[in-house]
């Protein structure tokens, strides 16, 4: 993939700061902390995220004590994240699952993960890379808007950009892309208004250099 070397390693120079959210999902290591913490940033902002998953991990922090854990209770723990109800009766339930017919421990593969209720391939490719160590591509709408604006991937969705990244990305990268293309996102490539006047990697970019022919 041309010139990702140079890429990946001036966005790491870049010391750029990453949300409190992204540091659970560096620091935890734990794939069951990761699963659920997934669960509830989907649709939220990481800003709301981020003190709901510590109120969460307050009340319990194995699928064993979650089991037993009131769903109303946990409902109160995490608001206000999106779909708050729902996300609490799903962490209780997918933890019953893992407790009773799983030996207490979450899978490692995505087609096991993505059998869970509400966990799609995004969820279990961070699963894997951040809960186990195991090289797998996490996709969000960050990796996919900043791939396409690169000109790294040409696709229509993060699904598309995941397969193709898995084609094209040397495997030593799969385990840090995400946490790197996230917080890139987050401070400089914005989905509106990015901030390409402060871009390290403006260069290299196809949509930037389209613009300013």
């Amino acid at each position: 993939m041309r010139n990702i070397d140079t890429i990946i390693e001036k966005l790491k120079n870049a010391n750029l700061p990453h949300s409190d959210f992204v540091e659970i999902m560096e620091n935890f290591k734990n794939p069951y902390i990761v699963l659920i913490a997934c669960i509830l940033s989907l649709r939220t902002n990481d800003k709301t995220t981020y003190p709901a998953t510590m109120r969460m991990l307050e009340l319990a922090k194995t699928p064993e004590d979650m089991a037993k854990v009131d769903v109303d209770t946990l409902a109160k723990a995490i608001y206000p994240v999106g779909f708050y109800k729902n996300k609490a009766n799903q962490i209780i339930e997918l933890s019953k699952t893992i407790v009773n017919n799983l030996d207490g421990k979450v899978p490692d593969t995505i087609d096991d993960l993505i059998k869970f209720n509400g966990v799609g391939r995004k969820t279990a490719n961070l699963v894997l890379a951040k809960g186990f160590g195991i090289p797998a591509i996490c996709v969000d709408v960050h990796v996919h808007r900043i791939c396409n604006r690169l000109g790294l991937v040409h696709t229509k969705n993060p699904e598309e950009t995941e397969f193709a990244l898995r084609k094209t990305l040397q495997k030593k990268y799969w385990l840090d892309i995400n946490t790197i293309l996230v917080t890139f996102g987050q401070n400089i490539c914005k989905p509106t208004k990015p901030l390409c006047d402060k871009c390290p990697i403006r260069d290299y970019c196809k949509e930037y250099n389209q613009k300013t022919k």
